[in-house]
C-alpha cells in the first residue's frame, strides 16, 4: 500500500510538470496551428521554414490564458493517473510474482501478459478521465468553455453521448499500448540476449539502457495509434476541434486512420522541437490550420 501511495505521488508530480507538453501536442495533433509559419535552422544549421515549435506555443497560450492556460484539464488527467497506477498495482499484484533475475526474464511471456492484462484494465478504467482531458484542451480552438470541471463534465458526456461517449477512442488506444509494450519487451529480450554480453561490466545498467531506447523506438512505431485515439475522443462532440473544417467526421477509428493515412498526416503531433511544413499544404490564415 505505502509503495502503490509513493507511485500515485510520484506519477502527480510527473504528471503536472509534463501536462503543458501534452496540451501543446494535442492541440497540434487536433491541427491547430495559430502561429504562421516562420524561418528558422534545422539540426544542420540550414535556413528552413517551420512550424513554431514548443516554446513559440506555449508563449502563444500563456500571451491568450495567462501561465494558468498551459494546465488545462490538469484536474482529470490527475485522476486518471492515481486511479490508473492504483488499478495497475493492485492487478499485478493478482498473479503470483515470478521469480529469478527480472532482467534475465525480461520477455517472460507470462510476465508480459500480466504486464499486459494489468496495463489494459488501467486504460480501461481510466478512458472516461483521458476523453474529458482531451475535451478541455480542445476547447482551446473554439474558445469553449462546455467542458469545464471533471463531475460536470461527466454528466455533460453522458447527457449527450450515453456510456459510450467515455469510451471514444479506446480501441486504437488499447492496441497502440499493447503493441508497444510487446514490440518494447521483443527488441530488449533480442539485444540483451545477443548483443551483451554478461561478463561486461556495468551489465545492469546497460540493459536498463536497452529497455529505455526499445521503449521510446516501440512508441515511435505505435505512435500512429495514439493519434488515432485522441482524434477519435474529440471527433463529433461539439467543439470546433472535433468538427470541420480541423477534423472530418468520421463513424469508425479505422475511418480516421484511413483520412490522416491519404493526407500524409500520420505523425502529425510527432515532434514538438524543428516541425516541417506539411509536404503540399497550404496555410489557412483565418482558420489557423493547413488544408
Amino acid at each position: 500500500m505505502a509503495d502503490t501511495c509513493g507511485q500515485v505521488l510520484l506519477g502527480s508530480g510527473l504528471t503536472v510538470l509534463s501536462h503543458p507538453l501534452m496540451y501543446i501536442k494535442v492541440l497540434i495533433q487536433v491541427g491547430h496551428e495559430p502561429l504562421a509559419p516562420s524561418l528558422g535552422r534545422n539540426l544542420f544549421g540550414r535556413q528552413v521554414s517551420q512550424l513554431p515549435g514548443l516554446f513559440a506555443y506555449a508563449k502563444h497560450i500563456i500571451k491568450i490564458d495567462g501561465k494558468a492556460g498551459l494546465f488545462k484539464g490538469l484536474g482529470p488527467r490527475l485522476c486518471a493517473g492515481s486511479i490508473g497506477t492504483i488499478v495497475h498495482s493492485n492487478v499485478v499484484q493478482v498473479a503470483p510474482q515470478q521469480e529469478g533475475n527480472k532482467l534475465l526474464c525480461l520477455f517472460s511471456l507470462p510476465q508480459t501478459t500480466k504486464e499486459m492484462i494489468a496495463r489494459s484494465c488501467a486504460t480501461i478504467v481510466t478512458h472516461p478521465f483521458h476523453v474529458i482531458t482531451l475535451r478541455c484542451m480542445v476547447q482551446f480552438i473554439g474558445r469553449e468553455t462546455k467542458y469545464s470541471g471533471v463531475f460536470d463534465s461527466i454528466v455533460t458526456v453522458y447527457r449527450e453521448e450515453g456510456v459510450l461517449g467515455f469510451f471514444a477512442g479506446l480501441i486504437p488506444r488499447l492496441l497502440g499500448d499493447v503493441l508497444s509494450l510487446w514490440i518494447c519487451n521483443l527488441l530488449a529480450h533480442l539485444i540483451n540476449t545477443y548483443a551483451i554480453d554478461d561478463s561486461m561490466s556495468h551489465t545492469g545498467e546497460i540493459k536498463n539502457c536497452s529497455q529505455a531506447v526499445t521503449g521510446f523506438f516501440a512508441s515511435m512505431l505505435t505512435y500512429p495509434f495514439v493519434l488515432v485515439s485522441n482524434l477519435m475522443a474529440v471527433n463529433n462532440c461539439g467543439l470546433a476541434g472535433g468538427l470541420p473544417p480541423y477534423a472530418s467526421v468520421c463513424p469508425t477509428w479505422v475511418d480516421c486512420w484511413r483520412h490522416l493515412s491519404r493526407e500524409g498526416n500520420m505523425s502529425r503531433g510527432n515532434s514538438l522541437f524543428f516541425r516541417k511544413l506539411p509536404a503540399g499544404k497550404m496555410y489557412a490564415v483565418d482558420q489557423k490550420r493547413f488544408f
